[in-house]
């Protein structure tokens, strides 16, 4: 028998306060690019869509983020709370990469978000325009991980 995982908080049902730290503890994670400790913030059954892409459950999380990351290099994200509900929150989000030609793009999204009682998403839904940019645009320049507390967030940045 498989013990139950500890619960992950915040949990839901959350407030504008809870639901903002939960998109700074993803952002984090995601900034991390570590696919094990990215995909452990989400239920072992969790169904993503991602632009076109469908899967379920954590391997595939982690599958499909070493794809992302192996393609998108130099990562670097900013998500901002949009709204919340419940078990919902509502995120937007934008994050800066290069290809392996030293193209570099800025990529503009939306996630909606659904949490099960012990604070796993159970429900990511991510939509994702990408903007090439000039090196010289580039908005997001801290040294690669954790965006310092410092750093703008994207309103501050007018994005």
């Amino acid at each position: 028998m498989t013990q139950p995982e500890p619960p992950r908080p915040p949990l839901p049902p959350f407030t504008s306060e809870t639901a903002a730290q939960k998109v700074r503890m993803a952002e984090d994670a995601w900034n991390s690019r570590d696919c094990a400790r990215v995909s452990l913030a989400y239920s072992p059954d969790s169904a993503w869509r991602n632009r076109s892409e469908f899967f379920t459950g954590r391997a595939a999380i982690v599958a499909f983020l070493q794809r992302k990351w192996a393609k998108e290099l130099d990562y670097r994200l900013i998500k901002e709370l949009w709204a919340c509900q419940g078990n919902r929150i509502a995120v937007r989000f934008a994050y800066e990469w290069r290809d392996d030609a030293g193209n570099w793009f800025r990529s503009y999204g939306n996630e909606n978000w659904e949490f099960d009682e012990g604070g796993f998403m159970r429900r990511r839904i991510a939509s994702i325009n990408d903007l090439p940019i000039a090196e010289a645009d580039r908005k997001f320049r801290w040294p690669l991980g954790r965006r310092p507390d410092t750093h703008p967030g994207l309103s501050d940045l007018g994005l």
